[in-house]
C-alpha cells in the first residue's frame, strides 16, 4: 500500500484513543529513526531532515496525536516541546517522545515517506518505553509490547539485523520492566543516550510544578526551571521550557549536538518525571553526579536508568557502570548487547529509609548476609552488589 493509504488504514483500524478514568499516563514512548547520507546531488547543503517544513513535521505529529507548543534550535538540530513530550530533528535522525495515550507508531509511515522524498536511506530504528502506569488506557497499536513489535517489524524488520525485541528487568517487578526494540542496517556512529524514569515524586518537589499553588507552586515555566533545580543539572544547556494548566511541565535543553529533555506529571497517586540526555560527550559529565542532580529535583520513591551506547563501549561503558546513589537500593542490573556493536545497560532503584540497612543483615562489618555491601553515611544508606544479568530476548504481551 502507498504510505498515505497505510496511514489511513492503520488509523481507521485502531480508532480513537480511550480516555483514562484514572489519571494521566506519564511514561513516554520513545522512537528514534536514523538515516544515512543522501546523494550529494540530492542534498548539496547536507540539511537532511532539517529541510522539512513545519507543515511536513505537523503531518506526522498529527498522526501521533500531538502538537508543537514551543521550539528551540541551534546549528546542529531543532528541538520542539510537544503537547505530549518532545521532538528532536537532526539532519539524519528524528527522535520523538510522546506520553499519555498518543499513538506514536502511527507516525512511522509518514516519517519514512518524507525521508524518501529527501533521498535519505533508512539506517536504523530504536523504540523504548517503561511499563505503563495505566496500560489498559493505551490505544492500539500500544496495547501490548507484542503489538508494538509487530508494527515495528512491519517497517524495520527488513533491515540487515532483523527486528530485535527485548524485555529487561525482574519479572517479579512487572512495573519496572524496560521494553526495547532495535533494528539496524549497519553499525551506528558513536552516541550515548541516558533515559531516566522516576515515580512517586516527593510532594514538596512535585508542588513546584502546579501553577499558582498555595503549596509552593510557581507562576511560570521559567520559575519552575529555576526553583526546582532543573537549570543546574547541566548548566551549559540552553533551555526551552513550558508549563501546562493546571499543572505539569516540559523542557528541552540544547548545547552543541547534545540534547536533554524533562517531562513532569506531578499529580499525587500517579506522579512521574522523566529525564533524558543524548548525543553528549560522556567524558564531560560524571555519571553519578548527573543522576544525583536529577534526583535532587524530584526525590522519587523509585527510578530506573537505561543507558544506550553506540560506537565503542570502552570508556562509555565504564562511565555508566555504577550509579552508587545514596538513599536508594539498586534492585536490578541488566546488560544487553545490541546488533551492530551497541550496548544497553538498565538499572532500577527504590528508596530506602534513612539509616536503614539490609533487613537480612546480621553483620556489622559493612557487608550484609546476602553479599550486599552497605555503607552508612550519616542519614544516608548506599547499597551495592546486585548481580548483573543479561536480558532475555523475546516479546511479552
Amino acid at each position: 500500500a502507498a504510505p498515505d493509504q497505510m496511514e489511513m488504514s492503520l488509523a481507521d483500524c485502531w480508532g480513537p484513543a480511550p480516555a483514562s478514568p484514572i489519571g494521566f499516563e506519564g511514561y513516554e514512548k520513545r522512537l528514534e529513526i536514523t538515516f544515512s547520507d543522501a546523494p550529494v546531488f540530492a542534498d548539496p547543503c547536507g540539511r537532511g531532515l532539517r529541510a522539512l517544513s513545519r507543515h511536513q513535521i505537523d503531518s506526522f505529529l498529527d498522526l501521533a496525536r500531538c502538537t508543537i507548543v514551543s521550539q528551540l534550535s541551534n546549528k546542529q538540530f531543532d528541538s520542539y516541546v510537544l503537547s505530549e513530550s518532545s521532538l528532536f530533528v537532526y539532519s539524519h535522525k528524528v527522535v520523538i517522545k510522546t506520553c499519555g495515550t498518543t499513538k506514536l507508531l502511527l507516525s512511522i509511515p509518514r516519517i519514512l515517506e518524507l525521508a524518501a522524498e529527501l533521498s535519505l536511506p533508512l539506517l536504523s530504528a530504536k523504540y523504548s518505553r517503561g511499563a505503563f502506569i495505566f496500560p489498559g488506557a493505551q490505544p492500539a497499536p500500544h496495547r501490548s509490547f507484542s503489538e508494538e513489535v509487530s508494527v515495528l517489524n512491519g517497517f524495520f524488520g527488513g533491515l540487515k539485523s532483523g527486528g530485535n525485541a527485548y524485555v529487561m528487568g525482574d519479572a517479579f517487578r512487572p512495573k519496572k520492566m524496560w521494553h526495547v526494540y532495535y533494528a539496524t542496517e549497519e553499525p551506528e556512529q558513536p552516541m550515548v543516550t541516558l533515559e531516566m524514569c522516576m515515580t512517586g515524586l516527593d510532594a514538596g518537589k512535585a508542588a513546584v510544578f502546579f501553577k499558582n499553588s498555595a503549596d509552593g507552586g510557581c507562576s511560570s515555566a521559567k520559575e519552575m526551571t529555576k526553583v526546582s533545580g532543573i537549570s543546574a543539572i547541566i548548566p551549559e544547556m540552553e533551555i526551552c521550557d513550558f508549563d501546562f494548566d493546571p499543572c505539569g511541565y516540559s523542557m528541552n535543553g540544547v548545547c552543541g549536538p547534545a540534547a536533554s529533555t524533562i517531562h513532569v506529571t506531578p499529580e499525587e497517586g500517579f506522579s512521574y518525571a522523566s529525564y533524558e540526555a543524548m548525543n553528549f560527550n560522556p567524558g564531560s559529565l560524571v555519571y553519578s553526579d548527573l543522576i544525583k542532580r536529577v534526583l535532587s529535583c524530584f526525590r522519587p520513591s523509585d527510578f530506573s536508568l537505561a543507558v544506550t551506547i553506540f560506537g565503542g563501549q570502552g570508556f562509555a561503558k565504564s562511565w555508566a557502570a555504577d550509579a552508587e546513589v545514596c538513599s536508594y537500593l539498586l534492585e536490578d542490573v541488566v546488560e544487553q548487547e545490541l546488533p551492530g556493536g551497541g550496548l544497553l545497560m538498565y538499572q532500577s532503584f527504590s528508596a530506602v529509609a534513612p539509616g536503614a540497612v539490609s533487613p537480612r543483615s546480621t553483620l556489622d562489618d559493612g557487608w550484609s548476609s546476602d553479599g550486599m555491601e552497605t555503607a552508612v553515611q550519616g542519614e544516608e544508606t548506599c547499597v551495592w552488589g546486585v548481580e548483573k544479568k543479561v536480558a532475555e530476548k523475546g516479546v511479552a504481551a
